[in-house]
Parts: structure tokens; C-alpha cells; sequence
């Protein structure tokens, strides 16, 4: 070899030569056997691209069959490097051109870019020969130029690196005759150069070297041992110089591929042949054998169309004395639809965020079928009821893409069935599971189970007791779905609502903050927030009515006869009254509400046991019987006032009574029990009495008056006076039906009443146009009690009834 060609050799062993056609595609070549690392070129180069940019557009090398990583991509320098060892051999065996083709994508947005990789060949294989040893059987009567056929060398390389010559060890009898034929191959024979003479030499043992051209050269050596025979001037022909045949793959087992069939002119044992192989690869060994006898040639190892799709061998065939023609046998393979198509998931976005628009790319599919033409054409689809779609995109690339809105809450994932149908015959499919999670965003607000709530607590509860608890949910996922429950800013009669109830952050739980009292106020409302701890966070409110029921613990209170009155209210009884008359009234409320304040009365002790009674709902207290003049002139009851509280709650009084018709009649009463606050009340009494004595006269008038009128009636017009103070009303109390407050049926005049040292007069009015209904009762101050009963001037002492109407001392 020339000085010029082993430069250009070393030149492309050493580099990698670049080749950019029109099309934009890239093509390289490199010598196999190079390095792990070793740099094959520069991508981002020669497309134009930024290093930069390789790795956030996820740049990587694809292949379009099934070959090993031989090459990676170098993101931070955009360099193509070896990844794995390349043997030219291995892959492509005895092809000429030995190409790998990959592809580089790029995402975002996606990019393809095809590479050619050319294997260039280094003489890595030296020329090995089919057997260590070569027999021949050479007649003597061989005549000088005969010509004995030896089976060449095989060298694995290609070109320049594969057999180039022969030599053949110097000795007297044979030259080595080398030709080349039109298929490349060369003929080697052995030409006898001097007549063999079997009596001096029966054998001969020559040494054939063959030498290739590569750079350094490598050789190989056999040893022809020369056996000398008797005459056999005949060797055998094949009937055909090519035999051609076609095999699918995937053929079973002992098929019969191709029958080569040789003759022999000869007769006997000069005329038996035997076939064998002279040139076979290592692949093909593995896949047929050959009947040494019938040439029969069989299929005894797997057929792949993909792995190889041509086989070439040659067949010699020898007569029983050693001389042999041959023959090439080419099988072409012929593909079937035995690959299902591979889908490959290269990307995808996982979870996908609920508020992605439609039609955006959430992943990329890429789908390989390595049979061939028709075989390797395939259609994808994807299953239905599912918001996403497959677009195709470049080449076999498809783009998962959405159709639709997502909503977690309604499907958080989705399992999609992707399948890929080639259209070979029968059509081979096959199908891929994606796993996509639907990522979470705050979309929903908390909602509250009820629209409202209500909760019921008896009055004196223990601060810090549970009410209610209130519930709301959110669909949403994790610290979205997180429930935060507060209460809202607001007033509860005057009050912060916070002084009043709390509620527990993450159960709704809603407390007591202090004891209620029913009488004070009888229900509130309060408004909880239900807030998630999104990012916005988002909140729902709901309103919580609370209502006090009532507990009885408030003793009914005696409005009238007040006990402690700074005056002394003494009734006057007229001695003609008949059995039934009403004497007074004993009047009482009770703060609390229903049962609690149903109240009831009765007589406990009194001075004449038979003389009154009291009505049980009413508190009248009437005569039982006729006054007699035997009847004691100081009467003295001692009432009780009960509710019908569990249990039941009570409070007494004393009611004074004065059996008289007249003030001249009335004697001292110094003997009545009175407080010492009531003496200096006496004196006031006393000059009352004296300033009244002036219109004692008119008095007697009205009196006389008051008998003509009682004589005409069934019944006495006047029973009785009471004075109630207006100090004694409480500032609200229940109003319950016949108890606490008198009935509207009743109509009472004035008359005036006598005392030791005291005197009341009272004005007649009527009850109808003073008695105030229950309900202003619970709402008036004791200056609007005034007001309604006609007292303009506002004293403090006006004592008022809203039975017996107004009454005010003659003090005054």
C-alpha cells in the first residue's frame, strides 16, 4: 500500500468527517472500535443551536431500531460522543456500508433531526482460513500446470483491511496461483509446478499465509498436507454456479431451504461427493446446516427479518479423492408482521394542574414497529370518555394533548389506554398504560352542612360547655381541603359576640364563654367563618342561633301588699259585706317564663280561719261568709305565692284587714305589728288625718252616696283599695294567662281608707281607662307606669295598680 493511502486511512481512523445534506439531516463517520467518550461531532454546532438551551429543551438521542446507547449527547458542551463500543463487524458483517441512524429531539417545542452514523472499518480481524489443516489427495498422474482449488482465506474486514494476497512456503513441486472473480472473491489454487512421484514422496505439508492490507498488516496461515493418489482426473461440477433462494422468517424447524446438487465424471470412489462449507459467517452457522450427502441445506436456529434479512455462503463439493468445485448459495429472508408496534412514553406532565386550558400537550408519544413497508405503518388511538386526545405530530411522535376542562374534585385520575395498529396482515396491535394524577388548585369554597344552625342551652350553663358544632367541607386536596373555622366580628346586645361563645379552629366546635341568664336576654345569633388554607384562601359563613330556655330560679315576687312598703297599707272591710265580696288582691310576678312562672296562691294562716279565702290563680281574696258582729274587727293573712317550677319556688306576705264603715269607728292600732321604719310614717298619718277632718263632712256625703248605690246593686261597687307602689314592679317579668296581672273584666270606684295615725284617700277612676295590658307591663319603667295613669307630676311615690287604679296618700 502507497504512502498516500495509509495517510488518508489514519486520517479517517482519527477524525470524525461531517457531511450536512440539503435535507438539514446530519451524517458522521467514525472508525469502530473507538473509545467510551470519544467525540463523534458537534451537534450544536452544526444545527446553529445554543448549548444553553440543549438541556431545558430535554435534547436526547433516539434510535430507529433496536440498537444499543453507541451514542450520547453531551448537554453542556452539545458534543455527540461514543457510549458504548462499536464493533463494525458485529453489526453489519460483510456489508460495505455500515451506517446507524438515530435521532436527536428536541421538546419545547419539539424538534427532530436525523443522524447517519458511517462505521468505518479498522483491521481489527486477521485472515482466517475454514480449517487449520487443508487435505488433499493428489493422483500421480497429475500433469505439470494441474491445478488444485484451495478454500481462501476469510477476514471480517472490509476494503483495504480484507484479504490482499497470498504466499505459498517455497518446495519443489507446487507455485500458488491467485485470481480474482467478478463477485470480489479470489481463487486460490495450488499449480502443480513438477510432476508428483508417489514412490519418492506419498505426502507433502506446504504452508499457504494470507496477508491483508491493513495498516499494520495482519496474516493468517494453514497447512496443506498433500496426500499423493493414484489418477483422478475429474472434479466436480455444480449444476448451478449460484444457487438463490427466499425464506421467510419465523420458518419452522428442519424446513428445507435450498438443494445444492454437484456431479463427479468419475466412476467409483473418484466419483462420491461430499458437500460442505467453505465460507459461512458465525450468524449463519448458528441458523443452517448442510447434508454432507444430499446438500440438503435446513433450518436449524431462529429466522429474524429484523436481525438479518440476506445470508450468502459458499458449498464445496469434493470427490472421494479430493477434488472440489463450489458454489455460492445467497437466502434472501422476507419479512412478516411478527412485531407488534412499541409505544414509548418520552415525556410527560404529571400531575396535571385542574385549570390547564384545553388543547395543551401533556405528554409525547413515540411508537416504533420494527418490521418493515407496510408491517412498520401504525395508526394510534386512544380510548374514549377521557379529556385528552393524540395529535400526531413529527414522524412517529404524537402530542397527548387535552380536550376539555379537568376538574379533580369530579376525577383526580385518570388511567388512559393508548394502542398502536400496524397494518400488516394480520395486524398486530398493542397497548400502554399512562397513569395521570389531576393536580389540585383552590377552586372550592368550605361549605357548610346547613344552611343555619340552631342550638338550644338552659340559662346558668358552666362557662366553657359545648353549644354546637358546626361542619363544613371542602373538596379540594390537602392544605386547600383544610378547614380553618373563626368567628366573625359582631355584637350580642351591646357585647363582642367573642365574650359570648368561641368556636375551635379545626373542629367547629362552638363553647360557652360565660353563664346566659334567660331573663337578660332569651336567644343571639353569632356567624362562623369556614376559611381553607388555600392560596387565595376561600371562606363560607353561616349563622348560629343560639336560644336560652329558661330555668327556674327566680321566686315569685309580691308587687302588692309590698313588704317593705314606707307606708302602712291597711284594707277596710264595711261590716254589711255579704259572703263573696272581694276584700283585696294579692298581686305577684315571676322573671321566669312558662310553667316556671305559673304561679298559685294560698292562705297559710289567718286571724279567722273561716272568714276568707283566696282564689288559687287569681289571688282575690274574698269573704267566705258575712260579716258578723262577733267577727273580729283585725283581721291578719299570712299568703304564700308559689310557682310551678321543678323545684317549686315561693315567697309570703302579711295582708292587714280593718272590718269598718267608717274612720270614727276605727280605733288605735298600736297593737298591729309594724316595723320601727313605720313610726315616723305614723306621725305623718296623723297630721294627714287632722287636715283631712276639714272635709269630713263631704265624706260622709260620699259615703251616704256609696251605701244608696250598694243598696241598689247585688253586690258591693267597692271591695277594697290597694296601693301599689311603683317601686315595686320589677323592670320586665313574664307575663303568664291569670297569673301576676289582673283581668280586664274588673272595674273598681275609690273609697277611702282609716289607720291608727294614717289615712289614705283615694280618687275614683276608672280601671278601664288606667290598666295597662301585660305587655306594656314588661316593657315600661316605673315613670311610664305614672305616665299611663294619668299622674302628671312625676313624684316618686305614686303608687300604682293595674287592677285597683291610682292611689295616692293624703301626705301628699
Amino acid at each position: 500500500m502507497g504512502n498516500k493511502g495509509k495517510l488518508l486511512l489514519g486520517l479517517a481512523c482519527g477524525f470524525a468527517l461531517i457531511v450536512q445534506f440539503t435535507t438539514g439531516d446530519l451524517s458522521y463517520s467514525i472508525p469502530e472500535e473507538m473509545k467510551r467518550g470519544s467525540i463523534v461531532g458537534n451537534i450544536a454546532k452544526d444545527l446553529g443551536l445554543d448549548n444553553g438551551r440543549l438541556s431545558a429543551r430535554k435534547a436526547r438521542i433516539d434510535t430507529e431500531e433496536d440498537y444499543k446507547r453507541y451514542c450520547e449527547i453531551d448537554l453542556k458542551t452539545g458534543s455527540v460522543v461514543v457510549g458504548e463500543r462499536i464493533d463494525r463487524e458485529e453489526l453489519c458483517g460483510e456489508k460495505v456500508s455500515c451506517m446507524l441512524k438515530f435521532e436527536l429531539v428536541l421538546e419545547s417545542p419539539l424538534e427532530l433531526h436525523r443522524i447517519s452514523l458511517l462505521i468505518q472499518d479498522v483491521n481489527d480481524n486477521s485472515p482466517i482460513f475454514p480449517k487449520d489443516t487443508i487435505k488433499l489427495e493428489i493422483t500421480e498422474s497429475a500433469v505439470k500446470g494441474a491445478r488444485y482449488r484451495v478454500n481462501e482465506a476469510h477476514d471480517a474486514d472490509i476494503g483495504q483491511n480484507t484479504v490482499q494476497l497470498y504466499s505459498l512456503q517455497k518446495n519443489d513441486n507446487f507455485v500458488l496461483s491467485v485470481r480474482g472473480d467478478t463477485d470480489g472473491s479470489k481463487n486460490v489454487e495450488l499449480v502443480l509446478d513438477k510432476e508428483l512421484d508417489r514412490e519418492k514422496q506419498h505426502d507433502l505439508n506446504l504452508v499457504l499465509v494470507a496477508v491483508d492490507g491493513g495498516n499494520p498488516q495482519r496474516s493468517g496461515t494453514a497447512i496443506i498436507h498433500v496426500t499423493v493418489l493414484d489418477a483422478n482426473d475429474n472434479a466436480p461440477v455444480f449444476s448451478q454456479a449460484v444457487y438463490k433462494a427466499s425464506l421467510s422468517e419465523n420458518s419452522l424447524l428442519d424446513t428445507v431451504v435450498v438443494t445444492v446438487s454437484a456431479t463427479d465424471a468419475d466412476e467409483g470412489v473418484n466419483g462420491e461427493v461430499t458437500y460442505e462449507f467453505s465460507r459461512i459467517s458465525e450468524r449463519a452457522k448458528k441458523v443452517f446446516s448442510l447434508n454432507s450427502v444430499t446438500g440438503e441445506i435446513k433450518v436449524i436456529g431462529p429466522i429474524d427479518f429484523e436481525s438479518d434479512s440476506k445470508y450468502e455462503m459458499r458449498i464445496d463439493a469434493k470427490d472421494g479423492y479430493g477434488l472440489s468445485s463450489d458454489s455460492k448459495v445467497i437466502i434472501d429472508i422476507t419479512d412478516v408482521n411478527d412485531n407488534a408496534p412499541v409505544i414509548y412514553l418520552k415525556s410527560v406532565t404529571n400531575p396535571i394542574p385542574e385549570d390547564i386550558p384545553p388543547s395543551t400537550e401533556v405528554g409525547i408519544i413515540n411508537v416504533q414497529d420494527r418490521d418493515s413497508e407496510n408491517n412498520r405503518q401504525v395508526r394510534c388511538s386512544i380510548q374514549q370518555n377521557v379529556p385528552f386526545k393524540l395529535v400526531p405530530s413529527i414522524k412517529n411522535y404524537y402530542s397527548l394533548v387535552t380536550t376539555g376542562q379537568l376538574d379533580r374534585e369530579l376525577v383526580s385520575d385518570y388511567n388512559i389506554t393508548i394502542t398502536a395498529t400496524d397494518e400488516g396482515s394480520p395486524p398486530l396491535s398493542s397497548s400502554k398504560s399512562v397513569q395521570l394524577s389531576v393536580g389540585d388548585v383552590n377552586d372550592n369554597p368550605p361549605v357548610f352542612e346547613e344552611q343555619s344552625y340552631s342550638t338550644y342551652v338552659t340559662e346558668n350553663n358552666k362557662p366553657g360547655s359545648t353549644l354546637c358544632s358546626v361542619t363544613a367541607r371542602d373538596p379540594d386536596w390537602r392544605q386547600n381541603g383544610t378547614v380553618i373555622y373563626s368567628l366573625l366580628p359582631g355584637e350580642v346586645n351591646g357585647a363582642p359576640a367573642s365574650s359570648y361563645v368561641s368556636v375551635n379552629g379545626d373542629t367547629g366546635v362552638i363553647h360557652a364563654v360565660r353563664s346566659f341568664d334567660y331573663e337578660q336576654f332569651r336567644r343571639f345569633k353569632v356567624h362562623v367563618m369556614a376559611r381553607d388554607n388555600g392560596s387565595p384562601p376561600l371562606s363560607s359563613n353561616v349563622t348560629v342561633s343560639v336560644f336560652i330556655t329558661d330555668v327556674n330560679d327566680n321566686s315569685p315576687q309580691i308587687l302588692y301588699p309590698a313588704p317593705e312598703a314606707n307606708s302602712l297599707m291597711t284594707e277596710l272591710v264595711p261590716k254589711a259585706a255579704h259572703g263573696g265580696s272581694l276584700v283585696s288582691k294579692v298581686i305577684a310576678v315571676d322573671a321566669d317564663s312558662g310553667q316556671n312562672a305559673w304561679l298559685s296562691y294560698h292562705i297559710v294562716k289567718s286571724t279567722d280561719p273561716g272568714l276568707f279565702s283566696i282564689g288559687l290563680h287569681s289571688g282575690e281574696i274574698r269573704t267566705q261568709r258575712d260579716i258578723s258582729e262577733s267577727d273580729s274587727m283585725k283581721q291578719n293573712l299570712i299568703v304564700a305565692v308559689k310557682d310551678n317550677g321543678q323545684p317549686s319556688l315561693s315567697a309570703t306576705c302579711a295582708m292587714y284587714l280593718l272590718i269598718s264603715d267608717n274612720l270614727a269607728e276605727v280605733p288605735e292600732l298600736k297593737d298591729m305589728s309594724y316595723d320601727e321604719s313605720n313610726s315616723k310614717l305614723t306621725y305623718y298619718l296623723i297630721i294627714a288625718l287632722v287636715s283631712v277632718s276639714t272635709f269630713f263632712l263631704t265624706f260622709i256625703i260620699v259615703i251616704l252616696g256609696v251605701r244608696f248605690c250598694r243598696r241598689r246593686k247585688p253586690r258591693m261597687l267597692f271591695d277594697g283599695a290597694v296601693a301599689i307602689p311603683s317601686a315595686y314592679l320589677p323592670p320586665n317579668y313574664a307575663e303568664v294567662d291569670g297569673t301576676g296581672t289582673l283581668r280586664s273584666t274588673y272595674n273598681y270606684d275609690a273609697y277611702l281608707t282609716t289607720g291608727s295615725r294614717t289615712s289614705d284617700f283615694k280618687f275614683v277612676r276608672s280601671y278601664n281607662d288606667s290598666t295597662l295590658p301585660a305587655d306594656q307591663t314588661l316593657r315600661k319603667s316605673p315613670s311610664d307606669f305614672a305616665e299611663a295613669f294619668g299622674d302628671s307630676d312625676g313624684s316618686p311615690e305614686v303608687y300604682t295598680s293595674n287592677r285597683f287604679g291610682l292611689s295616692k296618700p293624703c301626705c301628699l
